[in-house]
This record gives C-alpha cells, structure tokens and sequence, in this order.
C-alpha cells in the first residue's frame, strides 16, 4: 500500500493537470464570414504570413507520428534508495510509411530508449528544473539517436507529449 499511494496520487495529479489544460486552453480563432457586398481579396500581413508558414510545412507532410504502446517509468535514484519516479509517454515522428516497422521494432526501441533514460536519470537529468527546455533538448536528442541508430534511418523527431515526476 506504501508504495501504490504514491502511484496512485500521480495518475490523480495527471488526469487533474490534463482537466485544468483542457479548461484553461485559448478559445479557437475567431474565422470572419465575408458578408455579400465585402471584397473578400483583401489580406492582412498575417494572413500572408500563415499562407507562408503553411507553405513551409508541406515537406512536413510526408511525416507520420507513431506513438510508443506503454509509458516508460524511470526511477531516480539517490544513494541506495529510490528518491523519485519519472513517467513518460513518447511517440516518433518518422517518414510517412515506416508506422509498421516501428511496431515491429518496438521492443527493440524501448529497450535502447530505456537505457538513455536510465542514464539521463543516473548523471541528474531528472532532478531540479528537468522541464527546462535545454534540459529535454539533451534527452530528446539522445532518444532520437538511438531511434535513428535502430530503425536504420526514417525517424526525424522523438516527442515527449506527457512527463510527470513523483517524489517520495
């Protein structure tokens, strides 16, 4: 029961942290309907500025997002006892085409993954300000080479979309 509360108060805290987003969240934009008469051909610079943006990202599109089946728990270690433990959710973001390989070699990536967060752990990553931007740019860029070094090639981005640490 010790050791389940703790589990058990984390998952409490994620679902209320998702709740609290989903309700704080921004409204969506506003889209302006041209009423008869308007001219419609006018466009602002932001409107010219998204066309661009959306242009921009079209080379993006031969991507596929493949989210990883389980979450990865880490445990932080300090001393002999466990001090923490790390809950992530991953997916990859790899070249339109490869979401069945991934599957396939999901074993495989979990395990090398597995060791790069247990050594991110290991050196300190997970303690203070590990939200730090900087800070997950080092792990994800460790997690990304060694997707890239399993898969052979084809995965551009590893995405950490859920991360949440419980202290003991």
């Amino acid at each position: 029961m010790k050791k389940l509360l703790p589990l058990i108060f984390l998952l409490l805290g994620a679902g209320a942290g998702m709740g609290a987003g989903l309700f704080l969240r921004p409204p969506p934009p506003e889209i302006e309907v041209a009423e008869e008469g308007e001219d419609t051909e006018k466009e602002t610079d932001t409107e010219k500025e998204t066309k661009v943006a959306k242009t921009e990202e079209k080379p993006n599109a031969q991507v596929e997002y493949v989210k990883l089946n389980n979450q990865f728990i880490i445990p932080v270690v300090e001393g002999d006892d466990v001090s923490a433990l790390v809950v992530m959710s991953l997916s990859l973001e790899v070249e339109a085409g490869m979401k069945e390989a991934v599957y396939a070699r999901e074993p495989k990536i979990r395990d090398s993954f597995l060791r790069v967060l247990f050594d991110y752990s290991n050196v300190g990553g997970f303690r203070g300000a590990f939200t730090d931007g900087n800070t997950l740019e080092v792990l994800r860029n460790g997690l990304r080479e060694v997707a890239q070094k399993d898969m052979g090639g084809g995965v551009t981005d590893v995405l950490i979309l859920e991360i949440g640490r419980q202290d003991y």
